[in-house]
This record gives C-alpha cells, structure tokens and sequence, in this order.
C-alpha cells in the first residue's frame, strides 16, 4: 500500500485578476490544495491584479513575516477627477485644470511622499473604524445619501459623511515615473506595509491642485516573491502538489 503524500506546506504566488476578491481567490486556492490550511498575505483590492501570496499548511505561520516585507506596484493614475473609492469604482468628480502640471512638477510632489509618512488610508478601505470595516460604513453612507437625494421628501436630512479612517505612518522607499501624458500618469511604487496605491494617487492630486484616482493597480512584488513566478487560476492544476509551491524560508522572508 502507498504511502500518504505528505500535507502540502508552502507558498503560492498567484496573479490575482481582476474583479475577484482575495478571500475568492484563498477559497479556490484551498479547494485545489485539498482543503488544506490557507490565508493570503495582504489583500489586494477587487479592482487591482498582480501578485498575491497564498500560504498553505504550516506556511501559514509566516504569514504575519510575509506581509511585513517590501512590496512593489505599478499604477495610472487619472489627475482630472477625484472619486470617493479613490479608483473607478465611484462616479467621477470633475475636476477643471487650466493648466496640466508639467513632469518637473509631478516628480517634485511624488518626492516629497518618499520616507516615512502619514497616509490617510481611503475611506473605502478593510481597516476598522469603530469596530467596523471603513468600506461597509463607506457604502452605507453611500446608499442612504443617494436616497435622501433621491426622495420627494423635502424635509429629509442627508446623513452626515462616514467617517474616515486615520492617518497612520507608512513607508514608501522610492516612487518612478513611467510615463505621463496628461492626464494620465503611469508610475512604479516601492513601498511597505500598509501603503495605499490609492491613498497616493488622491494625495498627489490634492497636492498638485488637480484630480487624482487610480486607473489600475498590479503588484508587481511581495518581498522576493515576484510577478515573474506568478501563475494565473487558469494555470493551477485542479489537484495542487508540492511542486506547485516555493517554499516559505524565514531568512527570505526578512523585508
């Protein structure tokens, strides 16, 4: 009689695409690892593709390591209108530039958010404001201001905005520009824990006096985890084995 296999344990570098929830992809992910232990580290945004590391079986213990290392982006941005999501997800807000910002000008602002900085992280975000996720009390401010807008009902009161989540120290090591015609703006990211694309497409627009939101969003990197060992869902066996995954060494894991 054969001996059992035995329990997978490693790391899955999956190309998340777009449209589909982290926690989606963790379940597929499990289902095809024979339902074994699993969790991501560092959610990605439905609306962003790109690297998403699965930790499956004892691997997962390094997921805490894992999400504290450097991670890399690339992302457009579109300097001519504001949205409440801070990406496509929410109606545009106009936003009249009478004169585009030069390149000089938008490499000074992106500058200055290099270091150790304060980020408002966006308000449709999974952090938690009093004990709830921003982004439920974000869409439920939402709902009930379209209908207060929405009712023949004069007297209605909107309701007051959600409140926003606080500022909180993130690290962004480095941020490059790709290429830029107005009013697009493509840029490369090297940043840490906690960074939000987002958050900087906003503040680089408030900060240059234009609009500011993110197009889209690929993670390029994860520590040493990079898109280059990446595989789509469409790739993964139905059966995950060993060999499917890289193995989760603490010294690789250092950021």
């Amino acid at each position: 009689m054969p001996e059992p296999s035995p329990p997978l344990e490693g790391v899955l570098v999956l190309d998340k695409p777009l449209g589909m929830t982290s926690m989606r992809a963790v379940e597929i992910v499990r289902k095809r690892a024979g339902h074994a232990k699993s969790g991501h580290a560092g959610t990605l945004d439905p609306l962003a593709t790109g690297v998403l590391l699965i930790a499956i079986g004892r691997a997962t213990k390094s997921i805490d390591q894992l999400m504290a290392t450097e991670k890399r982006y690339e992302s457009e941005f579109d300097l001519s209108a504001f949205t409440a999501t801070d990406d496509t997800e929410a109606v545009r807000q106009e936003i009249e530039v009478a004169v585009p910002p030069t390149p000089g000008a938008i490499r000074a602002a992106l500058g200055g958010m290099v270091g150790t900085i304060l980020q408002r992280p966006p308000a449709f975000s999974a952090i938690k404001v009093q004990g709830r996720r921003s982004y439920d009390t974000a869409r439920r401010a939402m709902r009930a201001s379209a209908a207060a807008e929405a009712s023949a009902d004069a007297s209605l009161v909107s309701p007051a905005p959600a409140e926003r989540p606080a500022a909180r120290p993130v690290t962004i090591h480095g941020i490059e520009v790709m290429n830029y015609e107005w009013p697009h703006l493509k840029v490369s990211i090297h940043c840490g824990k906690g960074t939000y694309v987002r958050s900087i497409a906003r503040d680089l627009g408030e900060q240059l006096g234009t609009g500011g939101h993110c197009l889209s969003i690929r993670r390029t990197a994860v520590g040493p985890y990079t898109i280059a060992v990446a595989r789509t869902i469409d790739q993964l066996p139905e059966h995950l084995t060993a060999q499917d995954l890289l193995p989760a060494p603490m010294a690789a894991l250092k950021p």
